[in-house]
């Protein structure tokens, strides 16, 4: 997505240990008219395919999982980083490293959520070294559900997470890949 990449170069900001900032109209704040193009493009991406949910992590993914549910017309579902009190009976989970915060955690989604059979499509912001992603695919699986596919907002390719989904034959999507980066530079990768 061309737009993704002119915002990226216009408003990210490449910080120490290959940290991208895109806060001012992704994480932090968010730009609601890109907001629903990126919902769109996602929904044309996976045009073809039968979803009948998506499924991200809270919390940075939900905005653009939530466009993107609008858009494609189904319900969206997050796993939650910690079991809290409103999670009552039987639950999935999952165990995820974050690279931005570099501390573990469960993530877990309630089975009244996720059932067998079910496409499901999984969207977050960033796709990096995986971890999260592969989290919600054992998630998926757990529930007997089907992934359809991963749609990110932004991938960073060098830490090569994605093609390790891709080499297990789970298609995905980014709306922008990042090859490498610096503080001076940014470079895409063709698709």
């Amino acid at each position: 997505m061309k737009e993704m990449q002119e915002k990226i170069l216009a408003e990210g900001k490449v910080i120490s240990g290959g940290i991208l900032k895109v806060g001012s109209f992704l994480n932090q704040q968010i730009d609601t008219d890109f907001l629903k193009k990126m919902g769109k493009e996602i929904a044309e991406l996976y045009s073809g395919e039968k979803i009948d949910k998506i499924l991200t992590i809270e919390a940075s993914g939900i905005s653009i999982a939530v466009a993107a549910g609008m858009e494609i017309g189904v319900p969206v579902v997050f796993a939650k980083k910690h079991l809290t009190s409103n999670v009552d009976g039987a639950f999935y989970s999952a165990d995820v490293h974050s690279f931005t915060r570099d501390e573990d955690y469960s993530v877990v989604v309630s089975i009244d959520f996720l059932s067998q059979g079910e496409r499901i499509l999984i969207v977050d912001d960033f796709l990096a070294n995986g971890q999260a992603l592969n989290g919600l695919l054992s998630l998926v699986k757990q529930a007997g559900a089907e992934p359809v596919g991963v749609a990110v907002a932004i991938e960073k390719c060098f830490q090569g997470g994605g093609d390790e989904i891709r080499g297990r034959g789970i298609r995905v999507e980014a709306l922008a890949a990042i090859e490498s980066m610096s503080a001076d530079t940014i470079v895409f990768r063709n698709n």
